[in-house]
């Protein structure tokens, strides 16, 4: 009961003293406020440069394997590489891979009849799982389904200088361009994404590996890039598995170079993660102390102003204990109140801020993170800390002052 009866009293005094009390918290209040906001909002350019990262890089951990011919590229021996790198997936039980080629230069493009005249189109071969691993959005239409590998006609994912020189994207009214040279065959585009290609005034495209062996959509494999596999893998296996692929693909492909590395941007956000925690805690302390200044210089005022109080009640019967708590919960009750209005301020800021309106052209923010609930405990605790440490100084004068020159002051 003494315990609830100091907070009691403590909770009247800074009624009393509201005015007082509230011009010093106003500091208390800014700091946890910011350290709050800052910490949400680093979280949230953390998910967007890692979602930016992860569209091109893929997730972490994304591991890339690739065998070069030691002679001349041909359609078997591309062949050969795919089956290979497909069965080693598969043994591996991995939950998300895919082959993808990224098509570049005069050769392995694709030929495109635009009705302003044909044209070679920079393409990127992959497999349907592509669009996951790698975060594609679709700005109309979809991305490729698993049933796309059987149909009548190739189906591509094009930017939109692509589908603007087919006269616009219609899903109701799907759009067909013709492929190839010799061969020609019309394709299909099912869908518009900024990512088919890393410069939007040009035509890009993404076409699926299996269409582009069927139609030999890309010509000469000599002239091609081979394919390479992808795999989505634990960041915990994924040093054990860059061994295990290595050794593994070269035993099976023998005369091929072969490449393992992780190419996912894994590390550079960990570094980036460290910089956002270590700068807003920094900031959030040297302000929280400043705050923390303002309530000292409040709770030694008050203390004086109470010593004759403090003395009567003394005289009476309190304790030590019970003066010194009372005097310590009224700066710990303040900073508590002020910490909890500045982390209620930001969430309902975070939670309802227009964030799609402010982030610039082509950046967008798939999964929105949640307000952390880590930063609104540390903005407690920061606050309730402080408001500890400032009453202290006047709690222990309060304690140390003599009954008899108390009541006489």
């Amino acid at each position: 009961m003494g315990f609830f009866a100091a907070i009691s009293e403590a909770w009247s005094e800074i009624r009393v003293n509201r005015t007082r009390v509230v011009l010093s918290l106003v500091g208390v209040f800014l700091a946890v406020f910011a350290m709050t906001t800052i910490t949400a909002v680093g979280n949230m350019a953390r998910q967007m440069v890692g979602e930016t990262t992860e569209r091109s890089s893929g997730r972490p951990a994304t591991l890339r394997v690739d065998a070069y011919s030691n002679g001349t590229n041909s359609a078997d021996g591309v062949q050969t590489v795919e089956t290979a790198l497909r069965e080693t997936a598969v043994r591996h039980e991995v939950g998300w891979w895919g082959l993808a080629s990224y098509q570049y230069g005069s050769g392995g493009q694709l030929t495109v009849r635009f009705p302003a005249g044909t044209q070679l189109v920079t393409a990127t071969t992959v497999d349907p799982s592509y669009g996951t691993m790698h975060r594609v959005i679709t700005s109309e239409g979809r991305w490729f389904s698993a049933g796309d590998d059987d149909a009548f006609s190739p189906r591509l994912v094009v930017n939109q200088a692509f589908a603007d020189q087919l006269g616009g994207f219609d899903p109701a009214n799907p759009l067909t361009v013709v492929l190839g040279g010799d061969t020609p065959v019309t394709a299909t585009v099912v869908g518009i994404s900024s990512s088919a290609s890393y410069d939007a005034t040009t035509p890009g495209a993404y076409v699926l590996n299996a269409d582009a062996q069927r139609w030999n959509l890309l010509g000469d494999p000599a002239n091609s890039s081979p394919p390479g596999l992808e795999l989505w893998v634990p960041n915990a296996d994924a040093d054990a598995l860059v061994s295990a692929l290595q050794t593994e693909v070269q035993a099976s492909l023998p005369g091929y170079s072969v490449s393992v590395q992780r190419q996912d941007a894994g590390d550079e956000l960990n570094i980036l993660d460290t910089i956002l925690a270590y700068g807003v805690r920094g900031v959030g302390i040297f302000a929280l102390l400043l705050g923390g200044i303002g309530v000292l210089n409040v709770g030694l005022v008050t203390v004086r102003q109470r010593i004759r109080e403090i003395g009567v009640r003394r005289s009476f019967g309190a304790t030590g204990s019970r003066v010194f708590f009372a005097v310590l919960f009224e700066s710990v009750a303040a900073t508590f109140v002020a910490g909890f209005l500045a982390v209620m301020l930001s969430i309902i800021l975070i939670s309802n801020f227009p964030l799609q309106s402010v982030l610039p052209a082509g950046v967008t923010l798939e999964d929105v993170p949640p307000f952390p609930l880590e930063a609104a405990v540390e903005g407690l605790v920061a606050a309730t800390a402080v408001g500890a440490l400032a009453g202290l100084v006047p709690a222990t004068m309060a304690v140390r002052a003599k009954v008899i020159d108390a009541i006489r002051y």
